[in-house]
């Protein structure tokens, strides 16, 4: 691949457009809004100027509502020897552009599954797509060639190609990302007029699952609109474990011992199943979920202060496998988990407290 066009300059777009810009790509960029486009070039995504003929691959970065028109535009144009997508939906656009009658051996649906919770060619990173998945949805009509662009964008992106069955992808979507957000801003919803004295007990737990309540609205409309039959029956699923901890919680108030020992039973299941639920998360590099020990570190909000620890295991022979920080309230400090290999913790437990590093047992 030597050249591309990427139509829409959010942050999918651009992030694509920098990564392929830095690994040699020329990449021309597009967007209903010149104003974006101009800024994602600004940004070392490419040019926004209009290739002179066609270029070897068009990614289309648009809304799932406006995916089949921009591409049956961009094909009727000819502007690529090959089509691809990157909605976070596959099997509805792909019904709209075979009801157009296009020749679709040219096109291929496909979806990294990376974001973040701010959009727009700003928000955007060249390295937004390594190690993450990245779905492609070939049919039997698609062209191979087509095919080994899209794998040459991914390797490109530094992601990890996945191949799925359209429909499938949009199930599956649906159940670890559609339905976890509006289940996010449910809870986060709980805040809006919640007393400040409680929200300033806000600890970790909640930050965690509240996060993905800060994107942007008008995205989430466009996306659970391409979607929302498997949506809806995920949060159905939901509704029905809700309405059942519900009852077992009211058992719980009980003064009748065995109505209350129903309502441990009940909410024992729940979290029984979330448990079993829990550790089938792919882990680091999508392997199974290890064990990890955590060594949990007092931390002044400082420049520098983060680097230092880090410094601080690798001089220990540590490798941190993953980290997380938990703030504490209206105080310049917090706590960072670093999270290593159990045989590893009380080494560099006793490796940072030599160096001065309070710990929290």
């Amino acid at each position: 691949m030597r050249t591309a066009l990427v139509i829409g300059t959010g942050l999918i777009g651009t992030s694509a457009a920098q990564a392929l810009a830095s690994r040699g790509v020329h990449v021309h960029l597009a967007d209903h809004d010149p104003a974006q486009a101009r800024t994602a070039a600004a940004l070392g995504a490419g040019t926004d100027e209009a290739p002179e003929g066609p270029v070897d691959l068009c990614v289309v970065a648009v809304p799932p509502a406006h995916v089949a028109t921009t591409l049956a535009d961009a094909m009727r144009r000819g502007v690529a020897r090959g089509y691809l997508d990157v909605a976070s939906v596959k099997g509805g656009p792909r019904r709209e552009l075979e009801a157009l009658g296009l020749d679709l051996s040219p096109y291929i649906g496909t979806h990294p599954m990376s974001g973040r919770e701010r959009s727009g060619p700003l928000a955007a990173t060249a390295d937004l797509f390594e190690g993450r998945p990245w779905v492609l949805t070939p049919t039997r009509d698609t062209d191979t060639e087509v095919l080994n662009l899209a794998l040459e964008l991914v390797a490109l992106c530094r992601a990890v190609p996945v191949v799925m069955d359209a429909d499938a992808h949009d199930r599956a979507v649906a159940l670890v990302s559609h339905m976890p957000h509006l289940v996010s801003s449910m809870v986060a919803a709980r805040l809006e007029h919640a007393e400040e004295s409680a929200v300033r007990l806000c600890g970790q737990g909640i930050r965690d699952v509240t996060r993905i309540a800060g994107s942007d609205p008008r995205m989430w409309i466009d996306i659970l609109s391409a979607n929302p039959g498997p949506v809806a029956d995920l949060l159905s699923a939901v509704s029905a474990d809700l309405d059942e901890t519900v009852s077992a919680l009211r058992s719980l108030q009980s003064s009748d011992e065995a109505k209350r020992g129903e309502g441990t039973t009940g909410i024992q299941e729940v979290l029984r199943r979330g448990n079993a639920g829990q550790v089938r998360v792919p882990g680091k590099h999508g392997a199974a979920p290890a064990a990890y020990d955590t060594v949990a570190v007092l931390i002044s909000d400082q420049p520098g202060e983060l680097a230092r620890i880090f410094a601080d295991a690798g001089a220990a022979g540590v490798n941190v496998e993953d980290v997380r920080i938990e703030h504490a309230t209206g105080q310049q400090a917090g706590f960072v988990q670093l999270l290593v290999q159990p045989a590893a913790a009380p080494k560099l437990t006793a490796a940072l407290r030599d160096r001065g590093w309070a710990m929290r047992q």
